[in-house]
């Protein structure tokens, strides 16, 4: 019994054996290659960062210009853009619970009406006219229809 006892100590002296610390030279060595990973990483970030801010979505170049907007007497909006949805009716103030500036009334009822917003159009100027307008249709969650109107036609003149 003794002989296997003094086995496994042996076994266990030679398996555990001391750590042995780096001198205070390859600490320094090891914490300037850190510090340069370290940088070099953070400069690559930033330069995919700039590289991306100056790309659409599309891979093109994005352009410093402001988007061209056209107002004559009938027609108020933005020329750049193309826009999918588009309405006619009667422009009136307000819109419903903080959703839209303005609605649009149209034939049908009130399921027709659009909640308009812009940025682009100033839609005071059309209250109480016939209009129709182009625009973007948005999530909306108290109306039934929210539009981001980008170009109105005025059809009461």
């Amino acid at each position: 019994m003794e002989n296997i006892s003094t086995q496994s100590q042996k076994v266990k002296g030679e398996i555990v054996q001391p750590i042995e610390q780096p001198d205070e030279k390859t600490m320094k060595k090891n914490s300037k290659i850190i510090y340069a990973v370290y940088g070099l990483i953070i400069l690559l970030g930033l330069g995919t960062g700039y590289l991306l801010s100056t790309k659409t979505r599309a891979g093109g170049i994005v352009s410093k210009q402001s988007p061209s907007v056209i107002k004559t007497d009938k027609v108020a909006g933005s020329t750049d853009e193309v826009f999918k949805d588009s309405a006619e009716g009667v422009v009136e103030k307000g819109g419903l619970n903080g959703e839209g500036s303005h609605k649009l009334v149209r034939e049908g009822g009130p399921s027709q009406t659009a909640y308009l917003v812009s940025s682009i159009v100033d839609l005071d100027e059309y209250v109480g006219k016939t209009v129709r307008i182009w625009g973007q249709t948005m999530a909306a969650k108290e109306v039934p229809w929210l539009m981001d109107v980008g170009k109105v036609e005025n059809l009461s003149e």
